[in-house]
């Protein structure tokens, strides 16, 4: 059984991603979580003047809160009486990242999915906030999913790796539970302007190899000096469904996702990015 955590404002991008996920996994055994952090939007109230009113629209933002999630999970039944699903949802007087690492560590998340943007929906930028920060402070796999995108049956899946990182069993082998019922081809991209490896990437191509699904799989090279410039040129040559990503320090969906600000981001995606983490930040000081 795999199990899924839905962060939600209640957008139609969220739902956009929702109804993906559900369409999806449906010959899966799954257990949903939809959650909704208010913290924010407690804070960020209009009603909010005083300490006076504190409690008053703190039980306000988390009535409401409540009240759409049991609204979102009646649509949810309506839209996928799947019974091999198990639905829970989730309110919390609580920050977004913190709420969704809480809910990975005790549920045993193996993939969070959520919509690439929120309520902005800023066409100037490929990932909202929240989605940029669950990409990178929460330690899961991440399955970011682009507003009205709904091609739920991925022909071909696309792994770029520089093969420096050593892999997770974990996050391979979600990866293999995503491809396998769609048949979905695996092609291992190496962008770089020299075709020869290192030991170490010798002995991580070994063990992608050793451990990647029994789908099928193509290794590649790509001769590019921008590795995203490389990526986005596979992506369009070759009709590829969805973005694999391994997300550490230093790899290549750190520097594309997280330069300065947010709006110069290089990927330009239209499609779902499957983002699996490698190592664990701190979330900074405020």
């Amino acid at each position: 059984m795999i199990s899924i955590l839905f962060p939600t404002d209640f957008s139609e991008n969220s739902m956009n991603a929702i109804r993906y996920a559900l369409e999806f996994f449906k010959y899966e055994k799954a257990e949903f979580y939809f959650m909704n952090a208010y913290q924010k939007e407690f804070y960020d109230h209009e009603d909010l003047v005083s300490r006076e009113v504190y409690n008053e629209v703190l039980e306000r933002v988390k009535n409401q809160s409540e009240a759409n999630l049991a609204n979102l999970l009646k649509s949810v039944k309506e839209i996928s009486p799947n019974p091999k699903f198990k639905y829970h949802s989730i309110s919390a007087h609580n920050t977004l990242v913190e709420e969704a690492n809480t809910i990975a560590d005790t549920k045993n998340i193996d993939l969070i999915v959520m919509g690439t943007k929120g309520k902005s929906d800023n066409r100037n930028i490929v990932f909202g906030s929240e989605t940029f920060q669950v990409l990178k402070y929460v330690q899961c796999p991440v399955l970011a999913v682009p507003a009205n995108y709904t091609n739920t049956q991925p022909r071909r899946i696309l792994f770029p790796t520089d093969y420096l990182i050593p892999y997770k069993r974990r996050e391979l082998k979600l990866l293999c539970d995503l491809a396998a019922p769609y048949r979905s081809i695996i092609d291992v991209l190496y962008v770089s302007k020299s075709n020869k490896l290192s030991i170490r990437q010798e002995d991580n191509q070994a063990f992608l190899k050793d451990v990647i699904c029994k789908t099928e799989i193509n290794f590649q090279t790509s001769q590019n000096k921008n590795v995203a410039v490389g990526i986005k040129d596979y992506i369009k040559e070759n009709a590829v469904d969805m973005l694999v990503m391994v997300n550490s320090q230093y790899s290549f969906l750190e520097n594309m996702l997280f330069p300065s600000t947010i709006d110069k981001v290089s990927l330009d995606l239209e499609i779902p990015l499957l983002a699996m983490q490698n190592s664990r930040r701190s979330m900074p000081l405020l």
